[in-house]
């Protein structure tokens, strides 16, 4: 990915919540195969990380993906930059995100390994559920096991990237964060919630 020096992530601890905020990633393999898939993040394995996922077994992606190297997008808050928005002119519309990158090798996981990451990924999104037996008793989950393949990304590369307009001036980091906050759109106002919470691109 393309990341000019000042448009990059490099805290640790910004990743590690930007992924697990976005979670629904696309894994891509050496054949440009690709599968959307939500994913567990475990920061604090390994060097980088581990990423947890699981495909159905019908699906032939994860036995391409055995012992072979992936990339992994985890794409967050974007939008429309409207160039009414500079106070500098002349200007041009742009398209302002925030995204990482994941790459590394993938090994499947046992029936328990993957039990443990479906606990999890259900604990990280409702974790009540897991005590509804009546819901998810566990003789119909192990029966429904049987149709996935779990799988790890021992995470040996990151690029993360954050396009906020933070290399324009501040008038105009303040023009975007404004019509971004008083829009209408959804991708908008998630965008600038996103730079509030970061303190990025929003001028003054």
């Amino acid at each position: 990915m393309y990341t000019p020096k000042n448009m990059a992530m490099t805290d640790q601890q910004a990743i590690t919540g930007f992924i697990t905020q976005n979670s629904f990633g696309l894994m891509v393999s050496s054949s440009l195969n690709a599968t959307h898939i939500p994913f567990v993040l475990d920061a604090t394995v390994g060097e980088k990380g581990v990423l947890y996922g699981h495909v159905s077994r019908a699906n032939p992606h994860w036995q391409e993906i055995k012992n072979q190297r992936v990339l992994v997008v985890f794409s967050g808050a974007h939008s429309y930059i409207s160039p009414t928005w500079y106070n500098a002119k002349p200007a041009v519309p742009t398209w302002n995100y925030a995204a990482v990158h994941c790459y590394g090798v993938a090994s499947l996981l046992s029936d328990a390994e993957t039990q443990v990451i479906l606990d999890r990924l259900v604990a990280q999104y409702e974790p009540n559920l897991l005590q509804d037996k009546q819901i998810m008793p566990d003789d119909y989950q192990q029966k429904l096991r049987q149709g996935i393949v779990g799988f790890k990304i021992v995470i040996d590369e990151i690029q993360a990237k954050e396009k906020l307009g933070q290399h324009k001036s501040m008038d105009d980091q303040q023009g975007v964060f404004n019509g971004l906050s008083a829009s209408a759109n959804t991708d908008a106002s998630q965008l600038a919630h996103y730079m509030a919470q970061r303190d990025i691109g929003k001028g003054r």
